[in-house]
């Protein structure tokens, strides 16, 4: 059974005995997601409109976080984002993410996981959502996205979705000079990178992670 946890950042993440594996860093889940995903990404991107795909939906954290970022800006936001698991509802709503923000962006938080699943949604003015139900391991993403937030479980983990043919249709749909963000700097990582058309970045990491992967579309 997933459980809540603590972080030391006081946001909360999910660990999931089975996998022996968080969904968040320990070392404070916004931190991370706000480095990694909004700073080195969607802060790092001059695409206009931006059209994002998310590869783990998970708890909704890096689309409440692009959402929040964006709701002063003019930049318009396109947001997908795929889920094999999607958490139930009640568990969502234990999580205290809302916590860290003013009560206006909290709402946000709301309308992303109010949202039906396979149907785009307007959250704001500026950010549209469409939560994809499905398995990227066993089907073809299709469109084009400037920025790719790639947020699946570790390769050790859930190998299944690091594989050459996964990042083969990440290339296909990632426009030249689109941007993809992990956490993971494994060489196994890196080599499918390149071999399908990415330049790789190394960044230092938020607390707790060494580097992370800035990749960019050739």
């Amino acid at each position: 059974m997933v459980e809540i946890v603590k972080t030391s950042d006081g946001s909360d993440t999910l660990f999931v005995p089975e996998l022996n594996e968080h969904y968040h860093s320990v070392h404070g889940a916004i931190q991370e997601s706000e480095y990694i995903f909004i700073k080195c990404g969607l802060n790092f991107s001059n695409a206009d409109p931006i059209r994002i795909f998310e590869v783990g939906f998970g708890t909704g954290l890096n689309a409440f976080l692009t959402a929040v970022d964006e709701a002063s800006k003019s930049k318009k936001i396109i947001y997908s984002s795929i889920e094999k698991y999607p958490l139930p509802d009640s568990l969502i709503k234990e999580l205290n993410f809302k916590n860290f923000f003013s009560r206006e962006s909290a709402y946000l938080f709301d309308l992303i996981h109010k949202g039906k699943w396979n149907i785009p949604l307007k959250i704001s003015n500026n950010f549209t959502l469409t939560k994809k139900l499905g398995d990227i391991t066993k089907q073809k993403i299709m469109g084009n996205y400037d920025l790719i937030f790639f947020d699946a479980f570790g390769p050790d983990k859930q190998p299944e979705m690091w594989t050459d043919e996964v990042f083969k249709n990440i290339a296909e749909i990632t426009v030249q000079n689109g941007i993809l963000l992990t956490y993971s700097v494994k060489g196994e990582v890196k080599r499918m990178l390149r071999k399908h058309g990415f330049k790789v970045y190394r960044l230092p990491g938020p607390p707790g992670k060494h580097q992370i992967i800035r990749a960019i579309k050739i």
